[in-house]
């Protein structure tokens, strides 16, 4: 009994500890997207299940895509808020032309540009080179005082950046002279 009570209290303990960590890290990725001058990029909220595109799946109808569901569409009005909340407002919104990463960018941001960079990368390997010097290209030009904020999704991110996000996860990266960026962090924002 004594045993189980100790080894609770330790799990307890340690969750705690992690909490703790993680409020920690998201904290300091505030303070750097507050100082501006980021690229932000937002994986989109949650969608219907399924693993890449449906079979005939067109960009200008959405009815043949993967869309946001009802918790997506929450946890994108949650990441505007906490936005909202730290009074910083995205220089520029881009995203890509899938219709989970417009509706990301409406419900958080108030809308975006399409951009075709930020396409969804899984299952078309043929476009990743190019695709990924692109996006390279957009994230090195970033010199605003601002941030850029790319709405993209989870393969897309991975292929730049070598972190894979969950659904509504951002990860931090800052422009470097020469064509460069660094990855500075991930930075999660609670569904409510």
């Amino acid at each position: 009994m004594r045993l189980a009570f100790l080894v609770a209290l330790r799990l307890m303990l340690a969750s705690t500890l992690l909490a703790s960590s993680v409020a920690c890290a998201n904290d300091e990725m505030w303070k750097r997207i507050d100082a501006g001058g980021r690229v932000i990029l937002l994986r989109h909220a949650v969608t219907t299940p399924g693993v890449g595109d449906p079979p005939g799946m067109r960009l200008d109808d959405c009815s043949t895509q993967r869309n946001l569901t009802a918790e997506g569409r929450a946890h994108a009005r949650a990441i505007g808020a906490a936005f909202h909340a730290r009074r910083v407002n995205p220089e520029r919104v881009l995203s890509s032309p899938w219709c989970r990463c417009l509706e990301t960018a409406q419900l958080a941001f108030g809308g975006s540009r399409p951009e075709t960079s930020l396409s969804n990368l899984f299952g078309r390997s043929e476009n990743r080179e190019r695709q990924v010097e692109a996006l390279r290209t957009l994230v090195a030009a970033h010199a605003g005082p601002g941030n850029l904020v790319l709405v993209t999704h989870g393969s897309t991110i991975v292929a730049l950046t070598g972190v894979s996000p969950d659904f509504g996860e951002m990860v931090v990266v800052a422009p470097r002279p020469g064509g460069k960026f660094v990855v500075e962090g991930r930075l999660g924002v609670p569904e409510r």
